[in-house]
């Protein structure tokens, strides 16, 4: 038994509250090391009295890594504390005991041992992690507005080009703004999604809007106050949430304040706004220029042109904190995206989380972060983060054939058991986006290989996301290719690649419980024919999802109705054979054992 894998802790992704009343208790073993796993769990001062350590009661093994296996108990508590520990029997039959202090011989004196247990001293519900409900039946649609649509010709910057009139370079205007997106309202409800990521709309001085001038402003290219809150309002009326882009983490170089610096130096009332490192800052001289990697000033990356606000001091954590609430209480947007979140202190994330949610309650809060993300989401900064690491895996599997389909499998798993699950429910998985190419692209242009992705993703824990086009089958490599201008002529879009998408988007939407909140369970999995079983289960209810990412037919045998399916043909006996990135989705007419 290799007691050094235990791993559980209290307070954490390992022991919380899912909601007010049920618990989750998980631990982390070696892998296919222990056989069975038990929880000995009670009130604290009861724990003699009742001897509840002599009823334990089993735990469910819900996933496995390539190094590790993960157990669960869903539990609740009658006064709303306990104290718990583990009981754990490998396949020899040796069996241990694992609490607070460590590992010990399971015997009777070891379980009366009080502080040998992990607490929860009290479930605190202002403590849980609360997270919005209307996330999960949420299928985003992600808009970078300069290229969506050109609605109002009079507000387009000087040398705008001919709409999709050539592939975009890095500083090309082709006159898109928030009246393209209005206009377009009734394709975007016809497709069926219900919340809307917008790239930043506020005053920049680039086309991406990423390097803000006035964080309170509308850029004049897209529109103005007015059109939005038109905007807005439309969406909810459709039922449409609006979440904004935020960039707290730098700011652009035209800004006033920046330009005070550069003025005034070290005698600016701005000075400490930034991180300054030395004068001059101005571009060009003092090592400041494109290009450069040391310069007088922290910024993103090493880009000059985007001086690194500094959050820590209270002026500027006081404006950034009047700019989040401000959009939602005029506006009444649902959700903020947070550019470069990652490299902003967590002390000022924290009071945003506070600022917002005092503001709307069921606020939505989604950090840019590409990595590992647990410092994040505790329940006090961000509700989610963009869930590269996530999609990533299934497109290291799907698209790129660097990985085995056992080995997504445990990376998926590993990613899915570094957060609560009501932390799972609110990520935000994309496969493509404004920073990569586009899917279809890197799927190279293998149509099916981009449905039967997107369609596996939609299958999963998480909110899914259309970056713009994507339903349409447009192409783009990275940035800034990826950011073409919408195609709008029908002859030109690929009509059987909308309308799979169209009803993608409605079985997710239709069934966003048993995806969101429903048990996941892997099946067979074929790692040399590269094909997948798995099952979604939620209240009585069970679909079993079947991929085939190999040459050789996968025939498929099942009873139940067929909700979805793709490259998948039924024989004369029923049966049906799914083809290379083919996919068929049952939903079982009665529970069965998975």
């Amino acid at each position: 038994m290799n007691t050094a894998a235990f791993y559980h802790r209290p307070e954490s992704e390992y022991a919380y509250l899912y909601d007010q009343d049920t618990l989750h208790i998980r631990l982390r073993t070696a892998k296919a090391d222990i056989q069975e796993v038990f929880v000995l769990k009670g009130d604290p001062y009861l724990l003699n009295e009742e001897k509840w350590y002599e009823h334990e009661v089993k735990m469910t093994q819900i996933g496995s890594t390539d190094t590790h296996d993960y157990w669960q108990l869903e539990t609740g508590a009658p006064y709303r504390r306990l104290q718990y520990a583990f009981h754990l029997i490998d396949h020899d039959g040796a069996e241990v005991f694992y609490g607070d202090r460590g590992t010990f011989p399971y015997t009777e004196a070891t379980c009366q041992t009080a502080n040998y247990y992990f607490r929860l001293p009290y479930f605190h519900e202002i403590d849980r992690f609360d997270a919005p409900e209307w996330v999960k039946e949420t299928v985003w649609y992600q808009i970078f507005p300069e290229r969506f649509a050109n609605g109002d010709v009079s507000n387009d910057p000087e040398g705008t080009l001919p709409w999709g009139s050539k592939l975009p370079d890095r500083t090309d205007s082709f006159g898109g703004d928030l009246q393209g997106v209005y206009d377009h309202l009734d394709y975007l409800e016809g497709l069926g999604i219900n919340g809307i990521y917008f790239c930043p709309i506020f005053k920049a001085n680039s086309n991406h809007k990423y390097d803000t001038i006035d964080y309170y402003e509308i850029d004049p290219d897209f529109g103005d106050k007015a059109l939005f809150k038109k905007l807005v309002d439309e969406c909810h009326r459709r039922g449409i949430r609006i979440m904004l882009d935020a960039v707290f983490n730098h700011m652009g170089d035209k800004s006033p304040e920046w330009q005070d610096v550069i003025e005034k130096e070290a005698d600016s009332k701005y000075r400490d706004w930034f991180h300054i490192r030395d004068f001059p800052v101005r571009y060009g001289e003092n090592g400041n220029f494109e290009g450069a990697t040391t310069l007088s000033f922290d910024s993103f990356a090493f880009t000059p042109h985007m001086p690194k606000l500094n959050t820590a001091n209270p002026e500027v954590e006081a404006y950034l904190l009047d700019i989040a609430t401000y959009w939602i209480k005029e506006f009444d947007i649902d959700a903020w995206r947070l550019d470069v979140a990652n490299e902003v202190d967590h002390h000022f994330w924290k009071k945003f989380y506070q600022a917002t949610t005092a503001v709307k309650p069921d606020f939505y809060i989604l950090g840019e972060i590409w990595h590992s993300s647990q410092s994040w989401l505790q329940g006090d900064e961000f509700h989610g983060v963009m869930n590269y690491a996530f999609t990533e895996t299934i497109e290291d599997f799907f698209i790129q054939k660097k990985i085995s389909a056992s080995k997504m499998i445990a990376g998926l798993n590993e990613q899915l058991m570094l957060y609560r699950q009501q932390t799972n429910q609110m990520m935000f998985n994309m496969l493509d986006s404004h920073d990569t190419a586009r899917l279809l692209t890197i799927c190279g242009e293998n149509k099916d290989l981009a449905k039967a992705t997107l369609a596996f993703t939609f299958l999963q824990i998480g909110a899914p996301c259309i970056y713009y086009g994507t339903e349409i089958g447009m192409l783009g490599e990275n940035d800034p290719d990826c950011r073409r201008c919408m195609i709008w002529e029908e002859d030109e879009q690929d009509k059987t690649f909308f309308a799979f998408t169209k009803a993608l988007i409605k079985l997710r939407k239709d069934n966003y419980q048993l995806l969101s909140e429903g048990e996941l369970v892997w099946l067979a999995t074929d790692d040399e024919k590269k094909q997948i079983a798995f099952a979604r289960k939620w209240n009585g209810e069970v679909w079993t999802a079947y991929f085939n990412c190999g040459d050789v037919p996968y025939y498929v045998e099942h009873d139940g109705d067929v909700l979805f399916h793709h490259q998948a043909e039924q024989g004369e006996d029923g049966s049906w054979a799914v083809g290379q990135y083919g996919c068929i989705i049952y939903r079982e007419t009665t529970e069965k054992s998975c």
